[in-house]
């Protein structure tokens, strides 16, 4: 793994947005690196935000418009496009999504402990909320603070590694397209293929749970609602 290409997919939740970016940008990373935001169908408004920060910032953006007329959400498209890229370049793949706020050690960290672990499928950091408490989607690890351990739970794609050896030996291709989010899948299915998926309760990342999808507090709010959305509508299939 000789270099990192992180991405964040980001539909509309612009603020956040240039707050995860400010952050992955500001970080002390020495390995190489891009950082590309994916651009799944913003308004025209939240597109020309994205394009001025690209600028001024100096990340890559890549808006879907541009290359497909598929509907939001294009997960599944920026997974294959970023997997190709990343097996050519011998990099890891490094998602760190628009709800997320990372340490200036978090990325350079995830990297050298993946590095150092051959069997390592993906390497995904811990988020807490903005106490520092372990938080949603792994409050299953509350107890765990400060380590590193193989997890037999899914990894959140929140802010995980998946490494080039994965990479290379499972197909994206293969993923149900019928599907929105594909973190449960793919964890599985590292873990099928003989990896671990280590988690670092010692790198915390900030996470504001949903805030990129508003409509998923309902689920805590009023959860009638929230599921009939997810299955009348085809929401949030995993």
């Amino acid at each position: 793994m000789k270099s990192l290409h992180i991405i964040t997919p980001v539909k509309d939740s612009i603020d956040l947005t240039l707050e995860t970016a400010k952050a992955i940008l500001e970080s002390e990373i020495t390995v190489p690196y891009t950082y590309t935001i994916y651009n799944d169908f913003s308004t025209d408004e939240n597109t020309a935000r994205l394009e001025k920060a690209a600028v001024e910032m100096g990340f890559e953006l890549i808006n879907l418009k541009d290359i497909t007329s598929h509907p939001s959400p294009n997960y599944l498209l920026v997974l294959k496009k970023t997997r190709r890229e990343a097996i050519e370049a011998d990099a890891g793949l490094l998602i760190v999504e628009s709800d997320v706020v990372v340490k200036p050690n978090t990325l350079q960290d995830l990297y050298e402990g993946a590095l150092e672990r051959e069997d390592c499928g993906i390497a995904a950091a811990v988020t807490v909320d903005e106490n520092g408490a372990i938080n949603y989607p792994y409050l299953h690890a509350k107890g765990k603070e400060n380590m590193v351990y193989p997890e037999k739970k899914h990894c959140s794609f929140c802010c995980s590694l998946l490494t080039p050896k994965f990479l290379s030996a499972f197909d994206f291709d293969s993923l149900d397209e019928s599907k929105n989010w594909f973190d449960v899948t793919i964890s599985h299915e590292s873990l099928n293929l003989g990896f671990k998926n280590y988690l670092f309760t010692s790198l915390p990342v900030w996470h504001r749970p949903h805030s990129s999808r508003p409509w998923k507090q309902l689920k805590y709010t009023n959860p009638l609602k929230y599921y009939w959305l997810k299955f009348t509508k085809g929401l949030d299939k995993i």
